[in-house]
């Protein structure tokens, strides 16, 4: 019990830091727009927290008595450390933060940082605090509140816990809150990302992204892996990012939590630039932009390999191309979970229903689920989440047993908590409810029976589907929850309703008779 409640006295202490720096950041409104500073914040935790690595790293080569190679590059890296130059360390940004050129020092420390780091090529903001004019009285204050972050604190235990990648967690979230539509580019709601995961366990094998955003789908991957005991070293990580700068933030965000990545060389366009053409992943986790117009003109990539054996998928909404870019990406194995508008579920327009069809019809779809409202910081549309598998027959190693035909449906609309007045949460026992039915569902050893529940959850089969049009929404198969008896018999209960509709009755006479008498008064009477 003691334990429980130092855990929670942390928590809190850590809480109230994260709001005292995300106070700090908001000092630089009236700089700068708010959707520019996130980079200006998240690129200094990131300088700070690699210059303390870099000075513990350098104090343990000069304590084991080989000082004359302090400098030398490779006894950093062979350690997973960055080397810095003495321009680049955070002490150096530190002593000059009260001088004017504050902002050429920043810009200069992180592009020696990057030209002496191969692994981050690409990574770091480029002339991006000189170019945006700061207040140096702000930026001075933000540089002394970072200061004081103790980056290593909980250096081996690079979990929940990660104090550095819980600053970067509050802080997308924050900001995607704060940013209103655009937020929505780079951030997915924590316990979104948390749902995908343990439902498709990434435990080896090759991860993919199309829309990485900020990183966040990769770094629920590792602390699934990481919470299972599992090994990282089993994963390969690959990802793509159209907005440069968010590409950027997502490459920032792996590095600071020690995960190696391959997020292609440069930012691009998905469906006009994959990074990754060759690419046959065993686990896609996405968030792709909701109902994405005009992604393509009229004539581009009609015939494109992607959506072999499929209808070309319409100019005026990505959902389907989405959708087929990862069944295209999928290994033999593959599963895939993604989110998606509600509307992909049950669409017809320009061909979208077709599409759905056959790949119901090719037996691709393992799982639907209707999620909560409220779930987005950035936006009302109702979602679900899809998953697909490239392969439902039996397979002994993973325990699952053969689903050929059939598909799991999920309504979890009436799940969450609201956590502010606009905002709601899946909690832990939400996502542990979910999990454990799909899981029941696949055969998993240790999840118990499954059971269709009426309201809930319901194992449909190709025919059902199929007579319901190729809908794929939950509710069409979950049915309504069955009403509890209350035990009080029928006579008594409408008794006690019609003595409640005669007083409601009565009492809104009285109040038509107030109503006439005051408009009498005022001069309208009949």
């Amino acid at each position: 019990m003691a334990k429980a409640a130092k855990k929670a006295t942390n928590n809190k202490t850590q809480k109230g830091f994260e709001e005292t720096l995300w106070d700090s950041a908001n000092k630089l409104r009236g700089s700068v727009e708010s959707s520019e500073y996130k980079h200006i914040v998240l690129s200094l935790i990131f300088l700070k927290f690699i210059s303390d690595k870099f000075e513990t790293r350098r104090k343990a080569i000069i304590d084991e008595g080989q000082g004359d190679y302090v400098d030398m590059v490779e006894f950093y890296t062979m350690k997973n450390v960055f080397y810095l130059p003495e321009t680049s360390r955070w002490s150096y940004i530190l002593k000059h933060a009260k001088q004017d050129d504050i902002a050429v020092k920043i810009d200069t420390a992180l592009h020696s940082v990057e030209k002496s780091n191969p692994a981050l090529r690409g990574a770091l903001p480029d002339n991006y605090f000189s170019r945006l004019g700061l207040d140096g009285a702000k930026l001075a204050a933000l540089i002394d509140t970072i200061n004081n972050i103790q980056t290593l604190a909980n250096e081996c235990h690079m979990t929940e816990e990660d104090l550095v990648g819980r600053v970067y967690e509050y802080f997308l979230g924050k900001f995607a809150a704060s940013e209103g539509k655009g937020g929505g580019e780079f951030y997915t709601p924590k316990s979104v990302v948390t749902l995908i995961a343990e439902m498709i366990e990434p435990y080896k094998g090759k991860i993919y992204d199309p829309c990485c955003g900020s990183g966040g789908m990769f770094v629920q991957s590792i602390k699934f892996i990481n919470s299972h005991n599992g090994n990282q070293k089993d994963i390969s990580i690959y990802g793509q990012e159209y907005t440069s700068t968010t590409y950027k933030l997502a490459k920032m965000n792996l590095a600071v939590r020690g995960i190696a990545g391959n997020l292609g060389d440069v930012a691009g366009d998905t469906f006009f630039k994959d990074q990754h053409p060759d690419l046959k992943a065993d686990y896609i986790m996405a968030n792709p932009p909701f109902n994405q117009k005009q992604w393509r003109a009229d004539k581009e990539l009609t015939d494109d390999p992607r959506w072999a054996g499929y209808p070309v998928p319409p100019t005026g909404n990505a959902n389907y191309a989405w959708i087929m870019h990862m069944i295209a990406k999928l290994s033999e194995n593959g599963t895939a979970g993604f989110v998606l508008a509600n509307g992909s579920m049950s669409s017809n327009t320009s061909g979208e229903g077709d599409i759905r069809k056959q790949i119901i019809e090719n037996d691709l779809v393992d799982c639907m689920i209707a999620l909560p409202g409220q779930l987005f910081y950035t936006t009302q549309i109702p979602v679900c989440l899809w998953f697909l598998t490239k392969n439902k027959q039996t397979d002994t190693e993973r325990g699952y047993r053969s689903r050929i035909n059939q598909t799991l449906f999920i309504d979890a609309r009436n799940m969450g908590t609201m956590i502010s007045r606009t905002h709601k949460e899946l909690t832990t026992e939400d996502l542990a409810e979910i999990t454990r039915t799909y899981h029941a569902w696949r055969g998993e050893a240790g999840n118990g029976e499954y059971e269709d529940r009426a309201g809930f959850c319901r194992s449909a089969t190709f025919d059902e589907i199929e007579a319901n049009d190729f809908v794929l929404t939950p509710g069409r198969y979950v049915g309504a929850a069955a009403i509890e008896d209350d035990g009080i018999p029928f006579e008594t209960k409408m008794a006690e309703l019609s003595q409640s509709l005669y007083q409601q009755i009565d009492k809104a006479e009285k109040l038509d008779a107030v109503i006439r008498k005051n408009l009498e008064v005022l001069g309208y009477g009949k």
